[in-house]
């Protein structure tokens, strides 16, 4: 099983920001595409962001467009997830899961992930 480390969560205020940070195992990083999924309250588990082993394709859901931002630091085997003009209905765990590259960008078909990390959008 891959281990990944999801951290960076916390309470923010609507239109706060917020960054999140994947670390993974040195032995996936150049194999397997990594995906941002959330699970809010009462809400199903939905995929919003991923990111190509290269780090030169990304994906993002509608509802986050042009407020998420995914990246990877190489030299530290690390995803971020940068989110701003967060909303109330951002609120879930934040977790990233590795996706096989046949499987595309818009999987939602994860075969490892990390304990997630909180994030709470509030007033």
């Amino acid at each position: 099983q891959v281990q990944l480390v999801e951290s960076g969560g916390g309470s923010v205020q609507p239109g706060g920001s917020l960054r999140l940070s994947c670390t993974t195992p040195a032995f996936i990083w150049g194999n397997l595409n990594i995906g941002w999924f959330r699970q809010g309250p009462g809400k199903a588990r939905e995929g919003v962001a991923a990111i190509t082993t290269s780090g030169y394709s990304t994906f993002y859901i509608d509802a986050v467009k042009g407020r998420f931002f995914i990246s990877k630091d190489h030299a530290k085997n690390t995803v971020y997830l940068d989110m701003i003009n967060l909303t109330p209905d951002d609120t879930a765990r934040y977790y990233c899961g590795t996706i096989r590259p046949t499987y595309g960008l818009a999987s939602e078909n994860y075969d490892d992930w990390g304990q997630g990390t909180l994030v709470t959008v509030s007033s």
